[in-house]
């Protein structure tokens, strides 16, 4: 439990550099949400989105899931979008993957991953579509770069093809990757 503890710590020792910067802070960040961006990336703990972005909480509204899939499907997700749209007003959506995805590797293999195998197929159908492409790809690192960045504009078409998004069209949607190598967003697709 002394990791737990660390984190109650760490999380006091946060909420008071805030306050010390700025006394109304969380006054002001508990009032209202209005963020300009709904950010859907991966869950890799290695890749959070306020972060690296660095932004504050409050301008990024955040859906995450293995891999950053997008799944029209997923009522999860279709539900984040709603809200972010019809309610955040957000003007952007990123989908942002990452180079070294455990998601894309597991999916690029043909073993078996139990009840995530359900999820991966969505991976799988992304590398069916470009197989050609993919597979011409010599170098392994490189196959699996080529497939983070297909999986993105595969999700950035996904959204610009939903139904939400075409009676929203001054929204943006942006396709990037996030190198964890040394920490830059490279743009793939879209805005």
């Amino acid at each position: 439990m002394e990791i737990i503890s660390k984190i109650f710590l760490e999380n006091k020792a946060w909420a008071a550099d805030k306050i010390h910067m700025d006394r109304e802070y969380f006054n002001k960040l508990a009032l209202i949400q209005e963020p300009d961006f709904l950010w859907i990336g991966c869950s890799d703990s290695r890749v959070p989105a306020n972060e690296i972005t660095n932004t504050e909480p409050g301008e990024m509204f955040v859906h995450r899931n293995i891999a950053n899939v997008v799944d029209l499907h997923d009522i999860n997700l279709m539900s984040v979008m709603q809200y972010a749209v019809e309610y955040l007003k957000v003007k952007h959506i990123i989908v942002c993957g990452h180079y070294g995805c455990g998601g894309i590797k597991a999916a690029m293999t043909k073993d078996s991953f139990g009840n995530m195998d359900v999820w991966l197929k969505k991976i799988k159908d992304v590398y069916g579509d470009n197989a050609l492409e993919v597979d011409a790809i010599v170098n392994e690192d490189d196959r699996l770069k080529r497939m983070v960045e297909l999986n993105v504009q595969a999700g950035v078409n996904k959204i610009l093809s939903a139904e939400l998004i075409k009676s929203n069209p001054s929204i943006i949607v942006h396709g990037w990757v996030y190198d964890l190598r040394d920490g830059i967003l490279h743009r793939i697709a879209g805005g």
